[in-house]
């Protein structure tokens, strides 16, 4: 099956035609993509495991809230929040991972005048809606520190899942205007490492209480869906469950071709595109606003 030639990012993110489903995964896989996208996986996870301990303190200047203490700060610690147009970006990682996995996509959009902030949640949480609750009350603490009202969300594998659940079943369509997913389980995935042993893995695998759950019907869900779904994503199987397939849900689905599940986060071409979806017109200042595709990278 031939594969069509990758376009600019998300050059027309809001213009896509509306399809009436989702594209059918693609049939066997070139060897040679499959393996220059293993190469690939493999320098990412060298990569990841060398900055894997920088990402391990929550963030400084707002991802949790300062400690309590008798004495003011000086001045200078802290600097003042600059009032900015755009809604805060929050980047949620996925399982047994932190925050300096958007080590490329962080400098992407604070180049671009965004002010992302990072969630580290811990490897030993057991329930995805455990964490979408912490969630909840990250993003919260975010808009009273802010002073917006909504914010965006980035979110790799488990961490989309958990941000959609607190985006469809806690209410968090409220504030959160658009989320983004990178090989995220949104229907379930088959292959899930230690699936016997970790709940919250179980939780991804197809037919749990939790992917039953966001199958639920969802009326009036006021939160915008960009999904990234990789042809050569080894963890996602089918490759398909990485799209969001709802029909009471605004989403588009964006190919990604070449490159597997790791580097999904930190590909500088994936990075450019969920800048642009995350810099795109809310829905109502757009014609299209229907479920569709699009291809990046």
């Amino acid at each position: 099956m031939k594969f069509p030639p990758p376009l600019s990012p998300l050059t027309h993110l809001t213009r896509l035609p509306s399809l009436p489903r989702l594209p059918r995964p693609p049939g066997p896989r070139l060897s040679s993509a499959l393996l220059g996208a293993t190469a690939l996986e493999l320098f990412v996870l060298a990569g990841r495991l060398a900055v894997y301990p920088f990402g391990l303190a929550p963030e400084r200047g707002g991802t949790a809230p300062a400690e309590a203490t008798d004495s003011p700060a000086p001045a200078t610690t802290v600097p003042p929040v600059v009032p900015s147009a755009a809604p805060p970006v929050v980047l949620l990682h996925g399982f047994i991972d932190n925050r300096s996995a958007f080590v490329v996509l962080r400098r992407t959009l604070t180049r671009h005048g965004r002010r992302p902030e990072s969630l580290n949640y811990s490897p030993l949480t057991r329930d995805v809606r455990t964490a979408a609750g912490l969630l909840g009350r990250h993003v919260e603490e975010i808009c009273a520190r802010t002073g917006h009202s909504r914010v965006d969300i980035v979110g790799h594998s488990l961490g989309g899942l958990i941000a959609r659940y607190y985006v469809q079943r806690l209410g968090g369509d409220r504030r959160v205007r658009t989320l983004v997913t990178l090989g995220t389980p949104h229907g379930g995935t088959a292959v899930a490492p230690g699936a016997g042993v970790h709940p919250i893995v179980r939780q991804m695998r197809g037919g749990s209480s939790v992917i039953e759950e966001l199958r639920g019907p969802a009326p009036g869900c006021r939160t915008r869906f960009v999904s990234f779904w990789s042809e050569l994503d080894q963890v996602m199987v089918p490759v398909g469950t990485a799209c969001v397939d709802h029909p009471d849900l605004d989403a588009v689905n964006v190919r990604v071709t070449g490159i597997g599940h790791l580097a999904l986060p930190v590909h500088p071409t994936v990075a450019a595109a969920v800048r642009e979806a995350l810099e795109a017109p809310e829905a109502g200042e757009d014609d299209a606003t229907a479920t569709g595709t699009t291809s990046a990278a």
